[in-house]
């Protein structure tokens, strides 16, 4: 059969209300961007005439604006889920018309498979190029696309003219099999492969093929500043520390690196000390630090589920393939964030946490509790098995009105038996071992602003006076965040107006 080649307004005639659709992307790498605009559009003439149209959305990670913001700005969402950073997308969420759910990334894919996200009705998928026979070849993001082709009963396919047919190779599409038949992952170093190059579906699914020629939406990370510096060295501090006391092999361990500027300075110090040698990465996003730190030769090899780097960036990656093709890997998120194979390869992971508390409990999505930021994503995958685990975060937010450690987090998302490394630009607090006392001591001592050390000094010092195994006093504990909401500061606190034996 001949594949159709239609529009992308044609190609949104075929969601209706209520339908669920699956998309391809990890972040902004890899996500369709036609075919939502379109969708959009029709929304907003279904609700002008009084008419409902909303949709289930599923994807990988987050998405760029042509998806998750054209969505959400014509209130097509009904629901989401697994993770999100549009800004639009997000208000729609915390003003409570669209529902939205985390879920660990890793998880998704199984979800879909096992029914428990319902029925897909279409899948919206990116790629390069695309086969009769019904070969897929995915362009920068692989996501949870083949196990969203898998269940849906349409795909719809935006043929991306901007990314190179040559990235046929760079993908390794390995689907395990659900229980009770499930294997181990052959993977057993980030460089192994343990699937095929394309994404095969029976070409009788594919409604329509949209040509496009878009960049991906990826927008460059803000510039190191000061603050980013200093807890970048502070992390190869801590692991040249532990080279030097043969906790980690002196070949060095994988690591797994999270998004955004932090992780971006992190990566530019473990490159530049001369005491940590080439090393590979086993991660969920590839980002411009990788690319720079491969061509430098301090990164030998790097295994993601998205190639996600700025347009120059990629342009230089494209104009090199050879160079860079042998050295990258793009999986599932199924795969790149497997628990089995980060505990296998003994993996170090470094996340950024938005809060943390006295005892080491992350926050990493909710602000003062309530308001989603963007969700859990891949940290949690990573955390709970990582050779060791790290968190990184500035000690404070809003010019000092928020202490980014508090005496307990509003929102918890990786608790203390799973967080081992709190760094911030003031120090290092190495939890491992460590009763929770111990811990709030650790952390306050190395961590914490000077703004907000007494401050949290007294709080020990209160909840300590109960000579419980957790010094924690309920009626004190969100007591910062109160002042906050109240004032607009968390500093200077009286630590009596919430305070009761």
């Amino acid at each position: 059969m001949s594949l159709k080649h239609i529009t992308a307004e044609e190609a949104a005639g075929y969601i209706n209300n209520g339908d669920v659709i699956g998309c391809s992307g990890f972040t902004p790498a890899g996500a369709v961007k036609a075919i939502p605009g379109a969708i959009g559009e029709r929304a907003k003439a279904e609700h002008a005439q009084g008419k409902e149209f909303k949709i289930g959305v599923i994807t990988g990670a987050s998405t760029g604006d042509s998806l998750d913001g054209a969505l959400a700005r014509a209130e097509a969402v009904a629901w989401r889920t697994p993770y999100q950073s549009n800004k639009d997308l997000r208000d729609l969420i915390n003003s409570g018309k669209a529902d939205y759910f985390d879920q660990h990334l890793s998880v998704v894919g199984q979800n879909l498979r096992y029914g428990f996200l319902g029925k897909v009705n279409c899948a919206v998928i990116e790629a390069c190029d695309v086969s009769e026979n019904g070969e897929i070849v995915l362009t920068t993001g692989v996501g949870v696309s083949p196990s969203i082709c898998k269940m849906a009963d349409k795909i719809l396919i935006e043929l991306n003219a901007h990314h190179p047919k040559e990235l046929r190779g760079i993908h390794d599409i390995y689907v395990p099999q659900d229980p009770p038949n499930r294997r181990e992952i052959p993977v057993y170093k980030p460089s192994d492969r343990a699937g095929v190059e394309t994404i095969k579906v029976d070409p009788s699914k594919i409604m329509g093929i949209v040509e496009t020629n878009l960049p991906d939406e990826v927008k460059p990370f803000s510039k190191h500043d000061e603050i980013t510096e200093t807890i970048g060295q502070n992390v190869a501090k801590f692991l040249v520390g532990e080279l030097r006391a043969g906790r980690i092999p002196k070949s060095f361990l994988p690591i797994q690196s999270g998004v955004g500027n932090i992780a971006n300075a992190v990566l530019g110090a473990l490159g530049a000390n001369p005491e940590i040698p080439t090393f590979q990465m086993y991660t969920e996003v590839i980002q411009d630090s990788v690319i720079e730190l491969m061509k430098k030769g301090d990164i030998s090899f790097a295994s993601g589920c998205s190639l996600t780097v700025s347009s120059p960036v990629l342009d230089d990656v494209y104009s090199d393939l050879n160079f860079f093709k042998p050295k990258l890997v793009l999986r599932p998120q199924e795969i790149s964030n497997s628990p089995e194979v980060a505990r296998r390869i003994g993996i170090v992971s470094i996340n950024t946490a938005l809060e943390a508390d006295i005892f080491g409990n992350i926050n990493s999505s909710q602000v003062m509790g309530s308001k989603m930021m963007n969700g859990i994503g891949g940290s949690g995958d990573f955390t709970r098995n990582a050779y060791i685990s790290i968190f990184t975060c500035p000690s404070v937010a809003k010019k000092g009105l928020i202490s980014a450690i508090v005496p307990l987090v509003s929102h918890v998302d990786h608790t203390e038996h799973s967080v081992q490394v709190l760094i911030t630009e003031q120090g290092i607090a190495d939890l491992r071992s460590k009763s929770p006392a111990a811990r709030a001591k650790e952390i306050i001592n190395n961590c914490v602003h000077p703004d907000y050390k007494e401050q949290l000094w007294e709080y020990f010092r209160f909840a300590g006076e109960n000579h419980a195994q957790t010094p924690q006093t309920l009626s004190a504990a969100f007591g910062m965040h109160i002042k906050f909401l109240k004032t607009g500061d968390m500093r200077n606190i009286n630590w009596q107006e919430y305070m009761s034996k």
